[in-house]
This record gives structure tokens, C-alpha cells and sequence, in this order.
């Protein structure tokens, strides 16, 4: 992929986690930004093939005394999953990516 084409993915990626984390419906949110509705269902349905790799992010935490912290994954499709610090959990939802991969 080219410059362009990377820059355009991460822009529907950025949409489509905007849509989803405001809990618009997508007749909203394309309305509101002047996108269409069947370009919307496209993109997320391109951006969410299960060939997509998975992306990680390091994310540090500032824990309190009363909390413990997660480990959240970015995905490439812009969800995030929040994962106890437990090893048995981390390794079953490794697992389980790797074999998406």
C-alpha cells in the first residue's frame, strides 16, 4: 500500500471508532459528517476482515491503591479490548488472536 491508501484506512479507522464510541447510528453519524451510509457499512466491513493483523499498543496506567490496571489491545478495526492483568486471561485471548492471524 501507498502513503495515500494507509492514510485513507486510518481515516475510516478513526471514523468508525468515532461512530462507535459515541453510539450514534451510522444514518447519524454519516449525516452529521456528510458521508454515505453504504461507503460507511463498506469500509467497516473492509476493515474488519479477519486476514486484518492485529495491532498492539503499549498503554501505561496510573493505578491507585484501590485499582489494578488492564492491558488494553488496539485492534486494526479501532475496537479495544480491556484485559485483566491475570496470565490465564492473557494467554487464552492470545491465543485466540493468533489464531484470527
Amino acid at each position: 500500500m501507498n502513503g495515500k491508501q494507509v492514510e485513507r484506512r486510518e481515516l475510516w479507522r478513526q471514523r468508525i471508532a468515532q461512530q462507535e464510541k459515541r453510539g450514534q447510528s451510522v444514518r447519524a453519524f454519516c449525516d452529521e459528517h456528510g458521508l454515505s451510509n453504504p461507503g460507511f457499512y463498506a469500509w467497516r466491513r473492509r476493515l474488519r476482515k479477519p486476514n486484518t493483523p492485529v495491532r498492539f499498543a503499549l498503554v501505561e496506567a496510573n493505578p491507585t491503591e484501590q485499582t489494578v490496571p488492564s492491558i488494553e489491545l488496539i485492534l486494526a478495526s479501532g475496537d479495544r479490548l480491556r484485559i485483566p492483568p491475570d496470565a490465564a486471561t492473557l494467554k487464552l485471548v492470545l491465543a485466540v488472536l493468533r489464531e484470527q492471524a
